[in-house]
């Protein structure tokens, strides 16, 4: 698996890759440039929810590699994905009941990076993200990682809810982490299992959740109501990880 960060010049091409649902990490775009194509690129970008800088004429000129920019430039990231079947695999050869994160809803890349950061030191066997309402492995996220995206596989799946119907026919169970739910320690986490975690803000999506067999919750004793994602992600994993180690 590699990483790079590609540049992408030019209109049509920026506007292309905006519309293939290439992720964008960063947009720069002439300051005060408001014709037809610019406009359209950066009402795509913001769909995106994708950063755009403003910048002068010649930090377009010092960041392009063809000098025929035309006032936009984008940055994405070159990732490649996994295959959900890989990790099965993975499990398998090393003699262990598969483990997977599935995410659904989490747009910050940060968290995402650090939950991939995460997956990796407790040994889970890969990362599922969703190909809508989400973010994808951009530059930021693959710093959050702290380099545990060259180690740990992440596919990009169209239906999350789909994807959990194939693998509990693999034999897979899955915990879902909600607010809602019966406490982790109340739960038996151990064989196959899969780790679905949603957003602070909405959560696991109910379609998804309604797919989960148990819904787990995390004590919390203070004053806020939630945790930051990753965070959660976390704890409910390393809750896995001491059952497997039984």
């Amino acid at each position: 698996m590699g990483y790079t960060e590609m540049m992408i010049e030019g209109r049509n091409a920026v506007i292309e890759a905006f519309r293939s649902g290439k992720t964008v990490d960063k947009l720069y775009v002439l300051d005060g440039c408001q014709d037809g194509p610019v406009l359209t690129i950066k009402r795509e970008a913001r769909k995106q929810d994708c950063l755009i800088k403003y910048v002068a004429k010649e930090r377009l000129d010092q960041l392009s590699e063809t000098g025929k920019h035309q006032g936009v430039i984008a940055c994405t990231s070159a990732y490649q994905y996994a295959e959900v079947e890989d990790m099965l695999k993975a499990a398998a050869e090393k003699g262990e009941p598969p483990f997977l994160f599935l995410l659904d809803n989490i747009e910050d890349p940060h968290n995402l990076g650090a939950i991939i950061r995460t997956a990796n030191l407790a040994g889970a066997h890969g990362v599922i993200i969703p190909k809508n309402r989400a973010v994808g492995l951009t530059a930021t996220v693959a710093r959050a990682s702290a380099g545990a995206l060259n180690y740990t596989p992440v596919a990009k799946v169209t239906n999350l809810g789909q994807t959990i119907d194939a693998l509990k026919k693999d034999g897979l169970w899955f915990v879902c982490a909600d607010m809602d739910g019966q406490t982790m320690y109340e739960l038996d986490l151990k064989g196959p299992i899969g780790l679905v975690i949603g957003s602070e803000g909405d959560g696991v999506g109910r379609l998804v959740k309604e797919k989960c067999d148990f819904t787990a919750s995390i004590p919390m004793k203070g004053n806020i109501d939630s945790l930051n994602a990753s965070v959660a992600a976390g704890i409910l994993a390393y809750e896995i990880v001491r059952q497997r180690l039984k």
